[in-house]
Formats: C-alpha cells, structure tokens, sequence
C-alpha cells in the first residue's frame, strides 16, 4: 500500500490559497498534497469524519501554526566567491566539530542545508554564479542537503552580450541568454553593476557609474544594457524576468541611480534586490550627510506593480561581504581597511569578499539597518516583497527569525531604535511607523511571494498539487523563538526535523531553465567564445549525461 501521511488539526496559512489562520488536514502521498480537508473538530465535533484515505501515519498538529516550506529568493552560498568567503574568515568557524557550529556567516555546503531545514526552508537561490563556474556550484549544490537550490547567471558585464548591445544587435542579446541559461543551468538571468564590473577592471577608478555614463571600451550606457536585457527576458518570457543589483550600490546618494533604474523600467517586469543598499541619501562619505530616501523610492515603488524587491536586511554583527560586484568588494575593503579578495572570470564578470561588521554604535550602519525596516513596513504589497538579507552580505540567513520579530513587534523595533545613535532615532520614518505583520504576511514574504516571483508553481503553497514542502511551528509570543525553532518540517513529503529532532537528510534537486531559441543563431556564439575563451565553446556547456 502506498504510504499517507496525514497532518491533523493544524492552523494553516496559505495566503496563495486564501487559507489564512484555518484549521484543516492535509494529506501527503508521493511527496505531494493530495488533499486539503476541513478538519475532524471543524467539520463534525461530536462525530468521526469521514477520511478521504486511510493514513499510515498522522501527525497531530492540534494547536500547530502550518506554513509551506520557506523559500530564500536571494542568497550566497556557492560558487567561487562563497569558497573564497570560507577561507577568508577562519574565525567564523568555532573548534567544536558538531553540525551547530560549522560556520555561522559562510556555512559549509552540508551545513548549509541543515541550517535551512533547521529553520523551515526547503529551497535557495544562489544570486550571482558567473557561467563559467556554473559546474563547480551545481557540484556544491548537490552537496546541499534538505533544500532545492538554483543560481542565477552573472550576465551584464559579459563581453559577448556588451558587443551585442554596441552592435544594436537585439537578436543576439536574446539568444545569447536563452542559450546561456540552458547551458550553464541557469535560472534567471542576473545583473549587477551593469556596465560598472567592466569599467572597473579597465580603470581601477572606482568611481561611480551612472545609467548614461560610458562603459569604458564598449560606448554604450548602462541604460542601454538594462533595457537590451530587459527587452530580451520579456520576450523570451522567463518565469524570473531579470534580477537587477542596481549601480552604484552602497555609496552615498545612490537613491537617484535607483529611481531612476525604476523608471528606465516601465512596462516591463524586473525584480530589485537587496533595495536596502540602493536607498541612501548624502553626497560623500560624511556621516552627517548619510540617510534614508526610501520614502520617494517605495512611493514609485508602490504605484508600479512591474517591480518587485528583496531588501536586503542588515543585522548588527560581524559577516562577510560577498558580491558578483568586484568594484563594491574594493571599495569596502579600503573603506574598512580589511583584507580583500577578487575572482575575475575570464570575459564574463567578476567578484569581491571581505569581511565587514555592522557596528549598532556608527551612524551609516543603524542607518542601514533602519532602512532595510522602512523597506518592508512601507511597501504596500507583500506579494511584491521578498525576505532576504543577501547572506551573507547583511547577516546570516540564520538571522531571518530576529527580522520576523522585528516585523511583527513594533514595541520590540522601538526598543532597538532607542539604542541607535541619535541621528537615526529622530529622523528615521521608524518612529513614526506602527505597522506589525501578520502570520498571513510573514507567509507571504517568505513563502508565497518568492514562489509566485520566481514561477514556482508547485511550491510557496499548500494546495493540491503542491510539492510537500511543509513547516509546521509551535505557537510563541516570541515570534524570534517561534521562527527559530520548526516542530515538524517535511522536504517532498519526507520528515526532516520529526517532533524538533533532526532526522536523515534528503538530497533536494536543482533547478533550472532550458529556454527555446533558434539553435542556426548559436553558431555565431561558439565562434566567438572558441576565439576568446581558454575553453572550446563544445567543453562549456554541460554534458548531456550531467544533467
């Protein structure tokens, strides 16, 4: 007999389904939902109900809050960039050998996996892979237990794409990321710094880069990127348009960069991330002038339902800055007199690390910090907004449950606020801001947003049909302590934590796209990569029997 797993009395909230805060059963078979039922106590209190099926196991989630298995949309954990972040940080990495204590900041690919699970995610995004270490993440991905991981494509200083875009040569620019998506398994095309990576490799300047400034060697803007690549993802019809890391990311003033990428996007889908970094008022580097400009940003923000975002959360502490932007890595690292680290990859693009700390007591970091939290209190849409800290860029990913606190308890935000510094506390807009999230809106911002941005059909929801990816929690006035610590949590049907015990870890699958094109239009491709890269162009694609 097939095996049923029936989960009983829960209260589930499944905002895609419109089931917000009723208690029902839901019954599993062959890593799916099978049915969505009312419950005993719900449909007949003093009579036995009738079951759909006979279950083989039922768990009782009697008094249990259900939530579908959380999905991190933006994060860093594979890939040249994050190996380099392991070993760039020893300190993070404690002497006692259990799972616990293997790397807070930039967990181990193993621990990585049961560090999700331990928090009710079954699935990752790693947010920028350059194609041509594509191989080498996948390998740490299947290295990866208890989640499904997928990357997104480092695209928008690769020079192939930068000629096309010179060249006007529409037609290349949308071949170029159907067949590039396939053959490094990519799932959305990224761009970071568009223009700015292959700037700053020729001039080692530094300075900022502009939507109409020069892409040095190449006479075209980073406008014209955006909007080549944008056309391009909306025709191709990807089920994540394009993930944008905006230019002059992390430097005083960059607010108007960022507007203005907005409205260079009218009409056409895209998805910001980690807005936190894009915000800011000033004009230098003087703290004095440093501040928050969200309120103009998310006013177009929320008139424009073509955009979404991640934020970007910061949390105080020390972490390790890992971006596909080598500029903000240099940056960061003369900026705190740090150690540094840069990987540049052949034609295709670049990355920074070093590692950085966020201290309560400066006025730049509080700020950031305040920003992250205007971000998501005045957006107006959850199904717009994704969690994220960019891990581990602003924090660890371990660090999700403080920001559900801090998103749901507006007492506890102003105690936080009273301890900043004093700039912060009397002009951020936090003071003034009285908006707590609800179950239904934390589930929205972990779970079903981020499925629906991505076009992840099966999962962020607990409808039949749905992949069993499961979190079942148990109820505390401490939603940090509630968060931190899943009951029950199910991968594809199987139990990975069973009544708050870890169980057998489960390989997770990766995800990826393979986009339609027209394959007479490839040659022009393999041409150019056999004449410029170190590789044939018929050795970088994956094989056949990889996938």
């Amino acid at each position: 007999m097939t095996e049923m797993l029936r989960i009983a009395g829960g209260t589930i909230y499944d905002p895609a389904n419109n089931i917000d805060g009723e208690v029902r059963d839901l019954w599993i078979r062959d890593g799916r939902i099978v049915a969505v039922t009312l419950s005993d106590a719900a449909v007949k209190p003093k009579k036995e109900a009738k079951l759909p099926f006979t279950a083989t196991r039922t768990i009782n989630a009697t008094g249990l809050v259900i939530l579908p298995g959380g999905i991190d949309m933006h994060c860093h954990i594979a890939g040249p960039k994050v190996n380099a972040g392991r070993q760039m940080s020893p300190e993070d990495r404690r002497t006692d050998p259990t799972w616990d204590n293997l790397g807070r900041n930039v967990p181990t690919t193993h621990i990585t996996g049961y560090k999700y699970a331990g928090l009710g995610y079954t699935t990752a995004f790693d947010a920028a892979i350059s194609p041509l270490s594509a191989r080498q993440a996948h390998l740490e991905f299947a290295d990866t237990p208890c989640i499904d991981s997928g990357c997104y494509l480092l695209v928008a200083d690769h020079q192939y794409l930068l000629e096309a875009v010179r060249d006007n040569r529409a037609d290349r620019v949308k071949t170029f990321l159907a067949w590039l998506l396939g053959a490094a398994r990519g799932y959305a095309p990224k761009l970071v710094n568009p223009g700015g990576i292959e700037t700053w490799k020729r001039s080692r300047s530094g300075s900022p880069l502009d939507l109409d400034a020069i892409v040095d060697g190449y006479s075209i803007t980073p406008r014209q990127i955006i909007s080549a690549i944008a056309d391009a993802t909306s025709e191709l019809q990807l089920p994540h348009p394009m993930h944008i890391h905006c230019n002059n990311l992390g430097l005083p003033g960059n607010w108007t960069t960022t507007l203005e990428t907005m409205k260079l996007l009218a009409g056409r889908k895209a998805h910001l991330t980690h807005i936190q970094f894009h915000s800011y008022a000033g004009g230098d580097a003087d703290e004095g002038t440093f501040g928050s400009r969200v309120e103009p940003l998310v006013s177009y923000f929320n008139e424009h339902s073509n955009l979404s975002i991640d934020v970007g959360q910061i949390l105080f502490g020390p972490t390790t800055s890992m971006t596909g932007d080598s500029a903000v890595g240099y940056y960061l690292s003369r900026l705190y007199k740090t150690r540094w680290y840069s990987h540049d990859v052949e034609v295709e693009s670049g990355c920074g690390v070093s590692p950085i700390e966020y201290k309560q007591k400066s006025v730049v970091h509080a700020w950031q910090w305040a920003i992250g939290l205007e971000w998501f209190l005045l957006a107006a849409d959850p199904w717009r907004v994704a969690l994220s800290t960019d891990h581990p860029n602003g924090g660890s990913f371990t660090s999700y449950p403080r920001i559900i606190r801090l998103l749901m308890d507006a007492g506890y935000r102003r105690e936080m606020l009273a301890h900043l510094p004093r700039q912060v506390r009397e002009q951020s807009l936090l003071r003034t801001i009285d908006r707590e999230y609800t179950l239904r809106e934390i589930a929205i911002i972990t779970r079903a947003a981020p499925a629906r941005l991505l076009g992840l059909t099966d999962k962020g929801h607990l409808g039949v049909g749905a992949e069993a990816d499961i979190t079942i929690y148990t109820p505390d006035a401490d939603r940090e302590l509630m968060f931190q610590l899943p009951r029950y949590v199910l991968k594809s049907g199987v139990l990975l934590i069973d009544n708050y015990e870890r169980q057998t870890p489960v390989a997770g699958k990766q995800l990826w796209l393979t986009p339609q094109y027209d394959t007479d239009e490839r040659q022009h491709i393999t041409d150019w990569m056999d004449r410029h890269y170190t590789i044939r162009a018929k050795n970088y694609a994956f094989a056949e029997e990889e996938k």
